[in-house]
C-alpha cells in the first residue's frame, strides 16, 4: 500500500493541475521514501532545494522531517508511503497547518485513523 498512496498522491496532484490548480499551490509531504523528484533536487544541494519551494513556482515535495520547513500552501498532499508512525502523525500534523484550502491524504486508511487517533 505504501507505493499506491505515492502513486494516489501523484494522482490527486494529476487532477489538480488538470482542474487549473497552479503548480506553485501544492505542497506534497511524504511519510516514508522521499518523492522521487525531492531525491533529485537534493543531489543539487539543500540551498537550490529549498531555493525551488522559496520561489513558489512549482509543486514542492517534502519528506515528513523536512515538512516543518515548508511553508504554507493553498493544497497540501500527503502520501503515507511508509516510515514510522510518528512521522506519519507529524506529517498529518503539519499538514493540517499548512493546507490553506485543501489537505488531501492519500494511503492506508487504518494507518491514516491511527495516527490521527494519536493526537493529531
Amino acid at each position: 500500500m505504501a507505493e499506491g498512496a505515492l502513486d494516489a498522491a501523484e494522482e490527486a496532484v494529476d487532477l489538480l493541475l488538470d482542474s487549473g490548480r497552479a503548480p506553485g499551490d501544492m505542497l506534497v509531504i511524504t511519510t516514508g521514501e522521499p518523492h522521487p523528484w525531492a531525491t533529485h533536487e537534493l543531489s543539487f544541494g539543500e540551498a537550490s532545494y529549498w531555493a525551488q519551494h522559496d520561489s513558489g513556482d512549482d509543486v514542492f515535495y517534502a519528506d515528513a522531517q523536512a515538512a516543518e520547513r515548508a511553508g504554507t500552501r493553498p493544497v497540501v498532499v500527503v502520501a503515507v508511503n511508509g516510515g514510522p508512525e510518528s512521522d506519519t502523525a507529524s506529517a498529518l500534523s503539519v499538514a493540517q497547518a499548512r493546507a490553506g484550502a485543501l489537505l488531501i491524504v492519500c494511503g492506508d486508511a487504518q494507518r491514516i485513523n491511527s495516527a490521527l487517533g494519536a493526537g493529531v
